[in-house]
């Protein structure tokens, strides 16, 4: 397919990738003036290492950097975007983590900028920020994102962001008259766009401030000690407000595109308004939904029920984690341990699913947007010949000996195929199976004893897989098994009954695998030694 054809389809398509893409260029009709690139920002917030959301955020926003450059027939390498990860390490820290050593040392320096308090860690970066600034690169860098490191402290201290600062002074009665209407009468007492940074303790001060110069940043204030006290608020004395820092930060970086939660909802009004202001303009962007714990409640860093990237990666892959995170980004959806099985197979089921398509349905495939997202080929890669699930259920069968190298013995036996191993991915996927079915499956299986007429059917299965001839396909031991269940002197009312009683008694689990699937992959003598250890329990 050419690049233009590629272009417009793109141009028509229903993917929200490329329907926030259209947003910019709406807002760039004829290219951004002077040629400049795109901006793209994503932010974090050093008080604690990455996590799921900050994933996330950065996936999403590179697939839309990546549609973008579709819908303009540019290329990565063309340098027509750029993706800025922006960390806030100049907030001061309002409560200590719970996931950190060394408490007291931060309980000690509570109110500080972050990239000024001592490091906890025992690393050799110089402070609590920058060693978490180093944590977020390193896992942005483990995922293969293409983006560029800015930290607010280096602009705030470096004195990069003194204009910026200068042109909120400058605004300051009009910023007020955005954000106190939006307050509780008691904030409205303290409230300043301006955190002053005390002289004496180094804490971000929450007080009032009397802007006495604008263009030489200088304010006056009163001091923890109650000292009154004039000083600039240029070369890293002060920071802004959460609202005020995310518009002077839009205006002063030019950046075009940020998405953000749910919960940032009136942020973004406030903050739009705000850039307005300071002669800046909103950027385009997106407001995503919040992820749900089992329970349907939000998911709170304090409560921890929430699920880390090691957790998803522990028990799934990396790109089941990106499918999942890909799909309706607008509604809310459950993040937990039970999730991943289903994601790892439909990853694979939509990648199988993609040379075939035309490109219309490509574009809409998440699959497409995740491949050209890491600069991958999105026609290329063969599936696994064993899904996700059917490893789940072996693993379970096999219970403390399901160790990746017993289920990959089972694998060599099912698939006389060398090639399964070049599968991307696919040795990731048999460690993860391994580890979900050890953690998750083997202590919740409880086989049942079967019914009368269950124990008559499986003496019957028993039977005809005595007569099955050594690689006998998995559709055909399919339709063996439905021809049992089919049979009126078992009295199964549907299919499905006769499968929950293989389930339930075989595998003892309520749903299973296609079992001509899971027998050809267990093998036709160890599937009958399940059906003697069933029917010795009648």
């Amino acid at each position: 397919m050419t690049e233009d054809a590629l272009t417009e389809a793109a141009r028509v398509s229903k993917a929200w990738p490329f329907q926030e893409a259209q947003k910019l260029l709406k807002r760039f009709p004829d290219g951004k003036p002077g040629g400049a690139p795109v901006l793209f920002e994503t932010g974090y917030g050093p008080s604690g290492l990455p996590h799921i959301g900050t994933f996330q955020e950065v996936l999403r926003t590179t697939l839309v950097r990546r549609a973008y450059e579709v819908l303009i027939g540019a290329r990565p390498e063309d340098g027509k975007t750029r993706l800025v990860a922006f960390s806030d390490d100049m907030d001061g820290l309002r409560k200590v983590p719970d996931n950190v050593p060394d408490p007291a040392l931060l309980s000690a320096n509570l109110g500080k900028p972050l990239s000024r308090i001592p490091n906890p860690f025992g690393s050799t970066y110089e402070s609590f920020a920058h060693h978490n600034n180093a944590q977020l690169r390193d896992f942005l860098d483990r995922f293969g994102f293409e983006y560029e490191f800015v930290s607010a402290s280096d602009r705030y201290n470096s004195g990069a962001f003194d204009d910026a600062l200068a042109n909120v002074l400058s605004h300051y009665d009009a910023i007020m008259g955005v954000m106190l209407p939006t307050l509780r009468e008691e904030r409205r007492q303290t409230y300043s766009p301006v955190l002053p940074i005390s002289p004496t303790s180094g804490v971000v001060l929450q007080v009032p401030i009397e802007v006495l110069d604008p263009a030489s940043g200088m304010i006056r204030f009163t001091d923890e000690n109650g000292e009154a006290v004039e000083q600039t608020i240029f070369g890293g004395q002060a920071k802004l407000q959460w609202k005020v820092d995310w518009a002077m930060r839009w205006v002063a970086l030019g950046v075009d595109y940020e998405m953000c939660g749910k919960d940032l909802t009136d942020s973004v009004t406030q903050s739009g308004k705000i850039a307005k202001i300071l002669g800046g303009r909103r950027p385009e962007g997106m407001i995503y939904e919040l992820f749900l714990d089992e329970k349907g409640e939000k998911i709170s860093k304090s409560k921890g029920n929430g699920l880390t990237i090691d957790e998803w990666l522990t028990y799934g892959t990396e790109e089941s984690l990106g499918f999942y995170i890909f799909r309706e980004p607008k509604s809310a959806k459950q993040l937990h341990i039970g999730v991943i099985p289903k994601a790892v197979d439909e990853y694979w089921q939509f990648r199988g699913n993609l040379p075939d398509q035309a490109v219309d349905k490509q574009l809409g495939n998440p699959v497409w947007h995740l491949l050209r997202a890491n600069g991958g080929s999105v026609g290329a890669g063969d599936t696994p010949a064993v899904t996700f699930g059917l490893l789940l259920n072996l693993a379970g069968v096999l219970g403390a000996e399901a160790k990746p190298e017993h289920l990959e013995d089972y694998i060599r036996n099912y698939v006389n195929d060398p090639r399964i191993w070049e599968t991307p991915g696919f040795h990731g996927m048999v460690i993860a199976a391994a580890n979900y079915a050890r953690d998750y499956i083997a202590p919740t299986l409880k086989k049942r004893a079967p019914a009368a007429n269950e124990a008559a059917a499986l003496r019957a299965l028993d039977g005809e897989l005595a007569k099955v001839p050594p690689g006998t396909s998995a559709e055909d031991i399919q339709t063996l098994v439905y021809e049992i269940g089919k049979r009126e002197e078992f009295g199964f009312e549907t299919l499905r009954d006769w499968f929950r009683a293989l389930y339930e008694t075989l595998l003892g689990s309520s749903q299973g695998p296609r079992m001509g699937s899971f027998i050809a992959l267990y093998g036709i003598p160890e599937s009958r030694k399940l059906i003697a250890e069933a029917l010795a329990a009648t």
